[in-house]
């Protein structure tokens, strides 16, 4: 296996992880992020067995999209008509939180990656509909937030186009109650 791939592989396997970070904190309130990751990482946990590499991108994902969750959830609440973040369901939320944080807020990785993975990670974790529903978010933050003029210019990259189909989002604000 080629050495990207590896570190695909791992940097997937790392914002898994920092999803399930999320998830675990939902809506609470943390004081002391940095002890919940401690928490989340230690003896016993299931997150002990993972590489160096894969601990270190999570908590920079997971304690980074915790503390930007605020920028985050305005952006969503921008983009998605009468569905407020704490009413969304836990997975999809902390799914997007990442993706936000990773693409757009960070802008660590190419949008279009954040985009694809957060697709993936929803369906993995999420309900029978988190993939679209994802999909649509990230399109509509595409589509509403980043200048026409990036869009164009396919640097996307550090800030667009999803790559994902697009086509399933055509009917205007996504309005999942």
């Amino acid at each position: 296996m080629s050495s990207q791939k590896k570190e695909a592989q791992a940097r997937h396997r790392a914002r898994e992880l920092a999803v399930q970070f999320l998830h675990s904190l939902g809506n609470r309130r943390i004081h002391d992020v940095d002890s919940a990751w401690d928490l989340f990482l230690g003896e016993g946990s299931f997150v002990e067995e993972e590489s160096p590499a894969v601990k270190e991108y999570s908590r920079f994902l997971g304690l980074g999209a915790w503390r930007r969750r605020g920028e985050a959830d305005d952006i969503l609440l921008r983009v998605v008509t009468g569905w407020r973040p704490e009413r969304m369901v836990a997975v999809d939320r902390a799914v997007l939180r990442l993706a936000l944080f990773e693409g757009f807020l960070e802008r660590s990785v190419p949008f279009a990656v954040a985009i694809a993975e957060a697709v993936d990670i929803a369906q993995t974790f999420g309900t029978e509909d988190s993939g679209r529903f994802v999909n649509g978010v990230l399109a509509r933050v595409v589509r509403h937030l980043i200048p026409e003029a990036e869009r164009a210019g396919k640097d996307v990259g550090k800030s667009g186009e999803g790559s994902g189909d697009d086509s399933k989002d055509q009917s205007g604000p996504v309005d999942r109650r």
